[in-house]
């Protein structure tokens, strides 16, 4: 009896775990909708399978059902509990129920005060069996974001920086100090973010493009926040010349009236603001990009930034991509590289970097 029961979970586990690899293709790329995945199961083969469309609709149940299956006494794993309210398309509860769904198993509860707790009733009384709280602790990791932004919070916030072996972040020989291998997977994570800020200096020093040039993915590149107080962006950049649709946001307080005028010509939203220096000001930044519709925050400058946002306890999570190599005299830092040093390297993502390391760290 314990054995068919261990297998019974085993099995929901499986199909739900494939359901949240669904979730991840659009992650960073549904607004203010979450991604969800969704897998749709009978007699254990998996007859269909979706995920929420690019900016949020329609939803992960709608792309699985909405097809010429016989759903009749299938099961339905999927991320987050469905939505049980009419909004823009009616509710996936309303789907589920004319698909004849037997079974429906969920990670974590809706936090949208419209479904949230409703979908288990409105199932069940239709004869629906419903299962949730399965594999939890995934839920509320994916859906961190998500969570942060129905409440009084700030968005999530992450960062990656490359280092060499003796933790060196710019290489005075050549001009990365990783491999073309981790440069590939740090554009993969770009895609699972709304938003990047850097700074004008990292632009400029790098003639970085920031987007996602993997085939296929081009269109998932994020938005671009850039810090530049005094307005010193170089105008010949590359980023300039690559089509990409994605909005580009410079946040100044200069008054350059040519420049803000060459600049706005090229598409780029000039916002105006008082200061960056101070923690209280980059909160604010923050907050304007919550209004704005932003939850997924990536950070991709120098030292300095990253020390500053560590310090300020801005960061939930840190890339770190880590060289095989010391750079020696071959490599230096703007900045202090003791606060990355004490960050414990343990967390590392199993991916063939061909020599390099990737590791994700939580920071709060």
């Amino acid at each position: 009896m314990a054995n068919l029961k261990n297998n019974l979970n085993s099995k929901k586990q499986f199909f739900l775990s494939l359901a949240f690899e669904k979730a991840k293709i659009n992650l960073g790329s549904t607004k203010q909708n979450p991604s969800v995945g969704c897998v749709v199961e009978k007699n254990g083969a998996i007859i269909s399978s979706g995920c929420t469309s690019m900016n949020g609709r329609p939803h992960a149940e709608f792309n699985a059902l909405n097809k010429k299956v016989n759903f009749k006494g299938s099961n339905l794993y999927v991320t987050l509990e469905p939505c049980s309210h009419y909004g823009t398309t009616p509710p996936c509860t309303n789907l589920i129920i004319k698909k004849k769904i037997k079974r429906v198993y969920y990670s974590i509860k809706d936090i949208d005060k419209r479904s949230k707790n409703k979908s288990k009733k409105i199932l069940s009384k239709k004869k629906i069996i419903v299962n949730n709280k399965l594999m939890k602790k995934n839920g509320i990791k994916f859906y961190q974001s998500y969570y942060l932004q129905h409440k009084n919070k700030l968005p999530l916030v992450d960062a990656k920086i490359a280092v060499s072996k003796d933790y060196l972040t710019k290489n005075l020989k050549k001009k990365w100090i990783t491999n073309s291998h981790s440069r590939k997977r740090a554009q993969l994570i770009r895609t699972m973010y709304d938003c990047i800020i850097s700074s004008s200096k990292s632009i400029n020093e790098d003639n970085s493009l920031l987007n996602c040039r993997i085939t296929g993915l081009e269109n998932k590149s994020p938005d671009l926040l850039i810090l530049d107080r005094n307005l010193k962006l170089k105008k010949n950049l590359k980023l300039f010349k690559v089509k990409c649709k994605r909005k580009i946001l410079l946040f100044t307080y200069s008054k350059n009236n040519k420049k803000i005028s060459y600049f706005k010509k090229k598409g780029i939203k000039i916002i105006n603001f008082t200061s960056i220096n101070e923690a209280k000001d980059f909160k604010n930044l923050l907050l304007i990009l919550k209004k704005r519709g932003y939850s997924r925050i990536f950070i991709e400058a120098g030292l300095t930034l990253l020390n500053f946002l560590i310090k300020n306890n801005f960061l939930n999570n840190i890339y770190i991509f880590k060289s095989n190599f010391p750079l020696k005299k071959a490599g230096l830092n703007f900045s202090s590289n003791n606060i990355i040093k004490k960050i414990y390297l343990k967390n590392k993502i199993n991916v063939n970097l061909f020599g390099d390391k990737l590791f994700i760290e939580k920071l709060k």
